[in-house]
C-alpha cells in the first residue's frame, strides 16, 4: 500500500518481542529511505492486533493480500508486487480468494 503497510508476524520463541521487532524494522527501513530520499518514511507509532488462538492466520493473510485490490491498485491480489509470505506460497493463499 502506498501509505501504510500490513504485516502478519508470529513470535516463535518465549522471548519474542513484537515492539522490539517493529522498532528495529522501522529504524532500519526508515534510515535507508531517509538516506535515499532525504525525508522520513514512518510516522510515530503503529497499530497492532493480537490474533486469538482460534483465529485462522491464513484467513488474516488473505485479507491483507486483498487490501491492494480493495484500494483499486490492482485487479487481482497476485498482481501486487509487494505481497508475499515466508510460510505459504501465493498460490496457497490466493487459491481460495
Amino acid at each position: 500500500m502506498p501509505d501504510h503497510t500490513h504485516l502478519l508476524i508470529e513470535g516463535l520463541r518465549e522471548n519474542s518481542d513484537m515492539r522490539r521487532f517493529a522498532k528495529m524494522a522501522k529504524q532500519g527501513s526508515g534510515a535507508a529511505y531517509a538516506l535515499k530520499y532525504d525525508r522520513a518514511l514512518w510516522q510515530e507509532g503503529y497499530h497492532d492486533r493480537v490474533l486469538r488462538a482460534e483465529e485462522d492466520s491464513r484467513r488474516v493473510a488473505r485479507y491483507i493480500l486483498e487490501n491492494p485490490v480493495r484500494a483499486g491498485l490492482v485487479r487481482h491480489a497476485a498482481e501486487y508486487p509487494f505481497s508475499g509470505s515466508d510460510i505459504w506460497t501465493m498460490a496457497e493463499l490466493i487459491g481460495s480468494l
